[in-house]
């Protein structure tokens, strides 16, 4: 088959399809899961060519942390069983416990191994090369400055080329798109920041794109496609927009007051950051929710549902498409009948638990099986 170029994807006709992947750690895991479930499905949605690649039918893939080093294999025409192997292999190497190593004076993990695996994937590719297949948005947050840094491939961007009233930029083009995953996936505690050279004389200091609100790229990835200072500005309408969101898992927190109560002072810190990221992703789906029609709602919380029959102004800005698994012991049991002790869901909550990435694969597969449907793609989204 013929494989579209970017500036194919970006700016020819016909409707627009974005996918999100979230931040998490090894739990990216879920994540190819549903990956490869949805390559199969469009694969034979689109006769079953040996060389389809979801960098054909998507237009813009967007990551967030690991979603990042997803994100970037797919838009380079790897499948999605290519980047399964390489990510096995990275959380093998990268995630090794050092036991001198326990992230409060210097990084859980070193950056080595990480580096290597991509150096070895992607060498000295930049952003703006033509072997990247489709759009590619890579979120990170550049700490220096405190601001999120969207960092993508639109030709037509303000910074893809030097602006002219910024002669010391640095063109988004010539970035090292190993240097932009490394900066998405520099989690503070787990790995150190990374420095990049943005100019002349002039770097930043980069941390994970999940220490913002965007560790779920999704509302980002529909900004990112129609918000005129972008250069992008794909039509919005629920048969011309597409946006198929993936997460990594979630988990719901429960603890009595008297537990908070008895907290100190730097757990109650912690425990309040991790459930900032928590709203961030419910406010994300939410307001996705009300923007766009989606066949699989899921209910918001208890008072306002699933919004399904809300509208924003009217109308639907897109279709919305939200998988994701929530990793706790009944809801596995009740949903996908697979047992776990809630010590086992919490250990393979964690970022880094390499140990568990069999049983997050075998959560991703048996979810993706059951909630991921042929039927949920609606025709006019195939490719002509």
């Amino acid at each position: 088959m013929r494989h579209l170029s970017r500036d194919e994807h970006y700016f020819g006709p016909g409707p627009k399809r974005i996918l999100s992947l979230d931040g998490g750690g090894l739990r990216g895991v879920l994540t190819l899961a549903f990956l490869e479930r949805l390559e199969t499905i469009l694969r034979e949605r689109h006769g079953g060519d040996p060389d389809f690649r979801l960098s054909d039918y998507f237009d813009l893939i967007a990551g967030t942390s690991t979603g990042a080093i997803i994100a970037a294999g797919l838009a380079t025409g790897r499948s999605t069983t290519d980047i399964k192997k390489m990510y096995h292999e990275l959380g093998r190497r990268v995630f090794r416990k050092m036991p001198w190593r326990i992230g409060i004076f210097s990084p859980k993990f070193d950056i080595g191994p990480l580096k290597t695996v991509l150096a070895d994937q992607l060498g000295d590719m930049p952003l703006g090369s033509e072997d990247i297949r489709t759009g590619l948005l890579l979120v990170s947050k550049r700490l220096d400055t405190g601001s999120v840094w969207p960092i993508h491939n639109n030709p037509r961007g303000k910074y893809f080329e030097a602006p002219e009233d910024d002669p010391i930029a640095k063109p988004n083009k010539d970035l090292l798109l190993r240097d932009v995953i490394r900066a998405s996936c520099a989690a503070p505690h787990y790995f150190e920041p990374e420095v990049i050279n943005i100019g002349h004389q002039l770097t930043g200091a980069f941390i994970d794109g999940s220490v913002s609100p965007y560790s779920n790229p999704a509302l980002l990835s529909l900004m990112f496609a129609t918000l005129k200072g972008y250069g992008v500005n794909w039509a919005l309408g629920e048969d011309k927009l597409l946006l198929v969101s993936l997460g990594t898992g979630y988990q719901q927190t429960r603890l009595a007051p008297e537990e908070v109560m008895k907290m100190t002072t730097a757990f109650v810190g912690a425990r309040a950051l991790m459930s900032v990221l928590h709203d961030c992703n419910m406010l994300t789906q939410t307001v996705l929710q009300w923007l766009a029609a989606t066949p699989i709602p899921r209910d918001i919380d208890s008072e306002i549902g699933d919004l399904a029959s809300d509208d924003f102004a009217g109308g639907k800005w897109a279709t919305y498409l939200r998988y994701d698994v929530l990793i706790e012991p009944d809801w596995l049991e009740h949903n996908l009948g697979i047992s776990v002790t809630p010590r086992e869901a919490s250990d393979a909550f964690a970022m880094d638990r390499f140990e568990y990435a069999a049983l997050l694969s075998r959560i991703g597969e048996e979810a993706a099986r059951i909630q991921l449907q042929p039927n949920h793609f609606a025709p006019h989204f195939d490719l002509d």
